[in-house]
C-alpha cells in the first residue's frame, strides 16, 4: 500500500466502517473481560490459565469460533469450522509455551442435523490431527429457547514443564519473530462480512481470484501454530502472541513496550478486498485484523536467526524497544 493510498484511507476512514459500527467494541469487550476477571478472581497466565500440578503446569484454554459461523451457515458448509475451533484454542496455549494434549467441544443447536454435525466433527477430526490432539469427547445441547442457528466452542489442554513455559514478557532490544497467516482467521468476520455484503453475497466469485467464492475465501481455515513451539522452546524465548481479536494490539500483551514492526508478512488479497468493500481504515484494519501475520515472539536477537532457520515460513519482522506502549507497522501507531 503507498502512502497516497494510506492518506485516501485515511481520509475515508470518517465515512468507512469500524468493528464497532458493526457490533463489536474491541474497547468494550476488554472492559467486561476485566470485569469478569475482577469479579471471579485473578488467575495464573495471560493466553491460557495454568494450573500448579507439581513440576508441570496444566494449562486450559476455552474460545469459540464468533459470527465465523454465519458465513457457514449462509452457504450451508461446516466443513472447516471445527479446525477453527481447535485452532483458536491451541494457539493460545502455543502463545504460553504449552503442548496441547486434549480438546473437548461444546456444540449448541437450536435444532439437530446430522449432515452439519458429520462436516464440524470432519473439520474437528482435521483441526485435532494438524494440533495433534486428542479428541476426548464432547456435549451436544439442544437448546431451541436459547440458541438460534448453533455455536460451538472447546476447551484445549495442555502440559508443560514449569521452566518450559514463556515468562511472557519481551525485553528492549528482542527481537520480533513472526509466522504468516492463513488469511483472515477467526477474528474480526462481524466487521469482514458487513463489508463484503454490502454489494456482494457470498456465493460470487471472489475479485482477486474468481475460481474460488468469497465465502470460500472467508472460511480459510485458521492456521495450527503447533510447529513453532520446538524452536521457540529451545531458544530463550522472552513472549509470544497469537494475532486474534484487536489485531495487531496483541502485541502489546507481551509487556509494555514500543514493537517495531519493519518487514511483516504482505496481507492476503481478502483483507485489500475487506478494505475496499467497507472503505475500512488502514488503523481499524490492522485493529481488528492479523493482516497477514498470524503468530510472532519476542526472543534475544543472538537466537533469531536459529528460530528462523528452524521454522519453514518465519522471519524476524521487528524489534521491541523502550517507549511508550504502542505497535508501529505500515506508517501507523496502534495503542490499546
Amino acid at each position: 500500500m503507498t502512502d497516497s493510498e494510506s492518506e485516501a484511507d485515511d481520509a475515508d476512514s470518517e465515512e468507512g466502517l469500524t468493528y464497532a459500527e458493526t457490533g463489536v467494541d474491541i474497547d468494550a469487550s476488554e472492559a467486561a473481560t476485566k470485569a469478569l476477571i475482577g469479579a471471579a478472581g485473578e488467575f495464573e497466565g495471560d493466553y491460557a490459565g495454568l494450573v500448579d500440578i507439581g513440576d508441570q503446569y496444566l494449562a486450559l484454554a476455552t474460545d469459540g469460533v464468533g459470527t465465523k459461523l454465519l458465513v457457514a451457515e449462509a452457504v450451508d458448509d461446516y466443513s472447516t469450522i471445527g479446525i477453527d475451533c481447535i485452532a483458536m484454542n491451541a494457539n493460545d496455549l502455543i502463545a504460553t509455551g504449552v503442548e496441547p494434549v486434549a480438546f473437548v467441544d461444546y456444540l449448541a443447536v437450536e435444532t439437530p442435523d446430522e449432515k452439519t454435525s458429520e462436516d464440524i466433527g470432519a473439520g474437528l477430526r482435521t483441526g485435532a490431527e494438524r494440533a495433534d490432539v486428542a479428541l476426548v469427547g464432547g456435549e451436544t445441547a439442544v437448546m431451541p429457547d436459547v440458541i438460534k442457528g448453533l455455536d460451538i466452542a472447546g476447551t484445549c489442554a495442555g502440559l508443560a514443564p514449569k521452566d518450559a513455559v514463556f515468562p511472557g514478557e519481551a525485553e528492549a532490544g528482542d527481537a520480533i519473530v513472526g509466522w504468516p497467516s492463513s488469511g483472515i482467521h477467526s477474528n474480526g468476520l462481524t466487521l469482514a462480512r458487513e463489508a463484503v455484503t454490502q454489494d456482494h453475497e457470498y456465493t460470487d466469485p471472489f475479485p482477486p481470484n474468481p475460481d474460488t467464492t468469497i465465502a470460500e475465501a472467508l472460511l480459510t481455515p485458521t492456521r495450527i501454530y503447533s510447529e513453532v513451539l520446538a524452536p521457540l522452546r529451545a531458544s530463550e524465548t522472552h513472549a509470544a502472541a497469537h494475532v486474534t481479536g484487536g489485531g495487531w494490539t496483541n502485541l502489546t500483551r507481551m509487556g509494555s513496550y514500543r514493537y517495531e514492526i519493519t518487514d511483516p508478512f504482505e496481507a492476503q488479497p481478502v483483507f485489500e478486498f475487506v478494505q475496499a468493500e467497507g472503505e475500512v481504515s488502514d488503523e481499524e484494519m490492522h485493529r481488528t485484523f492479523n493482516m497477514g501475520t498470524g503468530f510472532v515472539a519476542a526472543v534475544p536477537e543472538a537466537d533469531a536467526a536459529e528460530i528462523v532457520a528452524d521454522s519453514e515460513d518465519a522471519r524476524v519482522i521487528g524489534e521491541v524497544a523502550d517507549g511508550d506502549e504502542a505497535v508501529a507497522i505500515r506508517n501507523l501507531e496502534l495503542t490499546e
